[in-house]
């Protein structure tokens, strides 16, 4: 049996923090809760269920979660959000995996929860994340608020039963404005890695979005929430690409 260390990280959370917790600490040797200030009862709540709590200024998603993982005694970890929690399912995968590890890193399906909902369409499930690995096996990566666990090449992977629960938004105003913000970022990350859009990709990307993940990753069977996701995601995509151009058009100024 290996030793076990989950990390979380964390920014004004008490609707989740206590869900993710309470989802783990049956199996984790250690809880390490990576915070970055969070003005609302976070803190306390982690205080008062014996996780090693740490405040750390956000500098970015994937420097966040590398920092994270750092921190902890194990070699051994399972990384997971907040607004995160495990199924029975998936519980018992990882428990019988803690008891018998055999890959250096193991992948499982994440279904997202959106104003009480279940997605099971819109591109948004199967949603398959590395969440359990070696920490010295690989490292967080991908392009801002995009993470993403990358494996050092040759290493081995295998996949779990069971889903992780994302209570990701619970109401559509706040899937607006986290869409707003994560364009944002996302733009200047993009920006940064030479990323141009043209006039013609402006236009036609952000509809083509709609279209792939409404009809042809069945968004529509999704019901109301479906439409409202894809329209959201479609939007997103147009105020990300418009950010890119208008950081072009003043970086020549």
């Amino acid at each position: 049996m290996v030793s076990l260390s989950v990390i979380i990280i964390t920014f004004n959370e008490e609707k989740n923090i206590l869900r993710c917790i309470n989802s783990v600490k049956n199996f984790a040797d250690e809880i390490v809760v990576v915070d970055s200030y969070s003005t609302d009862s976070t803190k306390d709540i982690c205080l008062q269920h014996s996780v090693k709590f740490i405040q750390h200024k956000f500098e970015g998603y994937i420097e966040q979660k590398n920092f994270a993982i750092l921190q902890a005694i194990s070699n051994y970890i399972l990384a997971i959000d907040a607004d995160e929690a495990l199924s029975p399912e998936l519980e018992k995968s990882i428990i019988e995996v803690k008891n018998n590890w055999n890959f250096d890193g193991y992948y499982f399906n994440r279904i997202t929860n959106y104003c009480g909902k279940w997605i099971k369409h819109c591109g948004w499930y199967p949603d398959k994340k590395l969440r359990l690995f070696v920490r010295s096996k690989g490292m967080w990566a991908g392009n801002n608020p995009h993470d993403r666990f990358e494996m050092h090449e040759g290493t081995t992977t295998s996949f779990l039963k069971g889903d992780l629960l994302h209570y990701s938004y619970y109401s559509i105003f706040q899937h607006i404005e986290q869409s707003i913000k994560f364009s944002e970022i996302a733009a200047k990350a993009d920006y940064n890695n030479g990323r141009k859009v043209s006039f013609i990709g402006l236009i036609f990307k952000p509809s083509w979005k709609f279209i792939r993940d409404y009809f042809l990753k069945a968004g529509f069977l999704d019901g109301y929430y479906g439409f409202v996701i894809c329209k959201i995601s479609a939007n997103a995509s147009f105020l990300k690409y418009l950010k890119i151009r208008e950081l072009e058009k003043t970086s020549f100024k």
